[in-house]
């Protein structure tokens, strides 16, 4: 699997938030000698807390005909019981028999998703074990908090002299990476011995045709312990480490760059201003001061953020969907899209049935979802992924900028117009460097395959030139790949 991230583009230079008239553009050459490209595979999705039955059969259905690169899975290895999402962040075993289903259903999924051509990203938690005193897990291991039979003993794992052992100062990077986080109970990951046991449970999952693995908590194990994990894996998986950026710690995405990727997490977070703002143009502006873009996973919101608020989420309703349109838009990055399901109590887990998390059926898209409804948001973006696919990394081109509304060529491959006003319509006339011909609107498709998918192309490009009515916080999405003429 490539890198899945673009290089920089060069941008046009744009001052203020609202400016009264549109910024001038060039008229570019029309290239009409492009009929079609073949799509490289960039978006990924989170699919949060889907059973494996039900993350093999999106591949299938949704992720693989609409070009999608990757799925980004929950936690397989066995964790305490509980209804709570983040049981799954409690292993007790690195048995592959989960809320999510069996070692025999992962293996399974992970081959129908490869059979459509979608990679396949593990959740890794390799920092800690259970924060619990004890208990039985969902396959049947009996533990204590500091005893994991066949893995792990108390002197593997770290203590410390804080409240509770718990972390108290962020600051002091040593407390950070050997205390506990909310008393889960913290792997000596420096150690010959545990790293041992997780590069075997690691390899595991690549001997079933895992890609690669999402690190969970890399912040709170030292790069160091990290490297010496990943450099002792067999093959060469994707490494992506959660790492979150705060300006007065001393622990910082940079520190894992040697490692492979990072999340980046600061994007999501000045989506979140950005878009309520109005300041759409500001957003193609994220990658300053960030790592760079081959090495950076970018998202509106994940399982964590949702919660906690940090980031724009489906409770936001339109402005969720625009900023989804503003992470797609640009080649900052590898954007991965996200996909829960609808909650009130932020510990609240999927729908369960004796232990068991239920098959995804998606939920008639609404604003105001019901508890527990699984939402699927990533169809609403599917359209988009194949975008992203056809434009590769051609450069963004001239910027077209009126109110909140933000309009730009991807090369001769594809354009895009975004109107983030809540209630303006938008209709502007662009040049472009598409070729001439009939398109249609990849941002608002049926799915791939349907018959009618692009019978009749509303946008005509003639002559270098198209208008784009856009309505308000949605989007118009073209590329050369969808043309009905």
């Amino acid at each position: 699997m490539r890198r899945l991230a673009l290089p920089l583009a060069a941008l046009v230079a744009v001052v203020g938030c609202s400016p009264s008239t549109p910024t001038a553009t060039t008229t570019p050459t029309p290239t009409p000698s492009i009929l079609s490209v073949e799509p490289e595979r960039q978006v990924g999705v989170q699919l949060f807390q889907w059973n494996w039955p039900s993350v093999g059969r999106e591949c299938t259905e949704v992720l693989g005909p609409n070009q999608f690169a990757f799925v980004l899975l929950s936690p397989a290895q066995e964790h305490i019981v509980g209804e709570q999402w983040w049981t799954s962040y409690q292993p007790v075993s690195y048995q592959l028999e989960s809320k999510l289903g069996t070692r025999d259903e992962f293996e399974e999924m992970v081959s129908t998703c490869h059979e459509a051509g979608v990679k396949v990203i593990a959740d890794a938690v390799i920092n800690h074990m259970a924060g619990i005193d004890g208990g039985t897990g969902v396959a049947g291991t009996e533990f204590t908090h500091y005893e994991y039979p066949g893995l792990y003993g108390p002197d593997d794992f770290h203590t410390c002299d804080t409240p509770g052992g718990d972390i108290v100062n962020y600051v002091d990077q040593q407390e950070v990476q050997e205390c506990e986080l909310s008393n889960l109970a913290d792997l000596r990951t420096g150690e010959p011995e545990v790293q041992s046991t997780i590069v075997s449970y690691l390899d595991d999952l690549t001997s079933l045709g895992v890609d690669g693995f999402r690190i969970d908590a890399a912040k709170h194990m030292h790069h160091r312990d990290v490297q010496e994990i990943v450099d002792q894996l067999s093959g060469d998986p994707i490494i992506i480490s959660e790492v979150i950026r705060a300006s007065s710690e001393p622990i910082q995405p940079e520190d894992y760059l040697e490692i492979g990727s990072v999340f980046a997490f600061q994007v999501a977070k000045d989506l979140a201003g950005l878009v309520p703002g109005g300041a759409l143009h500001r957003a193609l502006d994220l990658k300053d001061g960030q790592v760079p873009s081959e090495q950076a996973y970018t998202f509106v919101t994940n399982h964590d953020t949702e919660r906690n608020r940090q980031t724009l989420s489906y409770k936001d309703a339109d402005k969720y969907r625009v900023a989804n349109y503003l992470l797609l838009a640009q080649p900052y990055g590898t954007p991965v899209l996200y996909s829960g399901y609808a909650f009130t109590d932020r510990d609240e887990g999927a729908p369960q049935t004796d232990g068991g998390v239920d098959d995804v059926e998606c939920a008639t898209p609404s604003d105001d979802p019901a508890p527990g409804d699984w939402l699927c948001q990533h169809r609403t973006d599917a359209g988009m992924a194949e975008w992203v696919a056809v434009v590769g990394d051609e450069p963004i081109g001239d910027l077209w900028r009126e109110g909140y509304a933000i309009g730009f060529d991807r090369g001769d491959r594809g354009l895009i117009v975004i109107n983030g006003n809540s209630t303006l319509d938008v209709s502007p006339e662009l040049t472009t460097s598409l070729p001439d011909g009939a398109y249609c609107n990849a941002a608002d498709l049926p799915p791939s395959g349907a018959e009618d998918r692009c019978a009749d192309g509303e946008f005509i490009v003639a002559d270098g030139k198209v208008t784009v009515p856009v309505s308000p916080m949605s989007a118009v999405a073209l590329h050369v790949n969808l043309r009905s003429a």
